[in-house]
């Protein structure tokens, strides 16, 4: 089946999905230093109101989180990332807060997620309060951050002609949504052995001309020499019956891992040695 058959079956019209996101705050006088010094993307020059995406690495390049850095301040941040990655992002940044002026929070909130956005949608609702772009910007997504669903119901009611092209999703087209936007989990796609070059995200998560963090001996070196990685993430065509967790099979060999599968289409890490061309699909 080609490819564009996959894109042309999901839903065109734009929908609204309740999304629970741990939060990790960290404010005081040296908190952007400090952000800068432990993440991977640039955060010297993040400006007040504007987030960028960064992945939180250990010494050895392994992934602890993929975290949203939110600047609400010049000497306050905000981090989100998945439900139950926040203690676990937060004891990562306090190991190495040594003799740094800042204060490490966490917390949990309730975002809105708005996807499958038009041009026209995406413009009208990112000058909302909280808004935050999701994911690539090509993928027209937004988070409204610690917006719970008596707000969104409320401002949808106020303003029926904005919202009218928006339905509630259900977690289906939401992981349908994601998938095809080739947009990874932590804890699902990408785990705690996992290292960059393997997420796809390097792209939007990681500065390849920024100083100094811990795990950027590994990324910088495989970026150099241009060494991929063992098996790197793909968005594929799923065999029907394909579970999370199982190989990937083409032409009776093993080629990879299923890590999230939604309906007839996945994503899977693809070991290197594997040509996948025929079961990839371009979003």
């Amino acid at each position: 089946m080609a490819q564009q058959d996959f894109t042309q079956r999901e839903s065109t019209s734009a929908f609204w999905y309740q999304l629970n996101r741990d939060v990790v705050t960290v404010s005081g006088a040296d908190a952007r230093t400090f952000l800068h010094s432990q993440l991977a993307n640039e955060i010297a020059t993040l400006t007040v109101s504007n987030s960028c995406y960064s992945l939180l690495l250990e010494p050895t390049g392994k992934i602890t989180s993929l975290v949203r850095v939110h600047c609400i301040a010049e000497d306050r941040f905000v981090l989100d990332t998945e439900a139950g990655f926040g203690e676990v992002t937060a004891k990562r940044l306090s190991r190495f807060k040594i003799r740094v002026k800042c204060e490490i929070t966490t917390s949990s909130r309730t975002d809105i997620a708005l996807r499958l956005l038009s041009q026209e949608d995406h413009a009208k609702f990112i000058t909302e309060p909280d808004a935050l772009n999701a994911w690539r910007t090509a993928n027209l997504a937004i988070d409204l951050a610690g917006n719970p669903v008596d707000r969104f119901t409320r401002f949808s009611t106020a303003d029926t002609e904005k919202i009218s092209s928006l339905r509630q999703g259900a977690l289906n087209d939401y992981e349908h949504a994601r998938v095809l936007a080739h947009w990874p989990q932590m804890g699902i796609d990408v785990t705690g052995d996992s290292i960059p070059s393997e997420t796809g995200l390097t792209d939007v998560a990681v500065s390849f001309i920024k100083g100094c963090y811990p795990g950027q001996e590994l990324v910088e070196r495989m970026d150099s020499r241009g060494t991929a990685a063992p098996r790197s993430l793909r968005v594929i065509r799923a065999t029907p019956g394909a579970t999370c967790g199982a190989s990937v099979i083409l032409d009776g060999k093993d080629i990879g891992i299923y890590t999230t599968v939604v309906g007839d289409i996945a994503l899977a890490l693809i070991k290197r040695s594997a040509d996948s061309s025929s079961l990839e699909i371009v979003s």
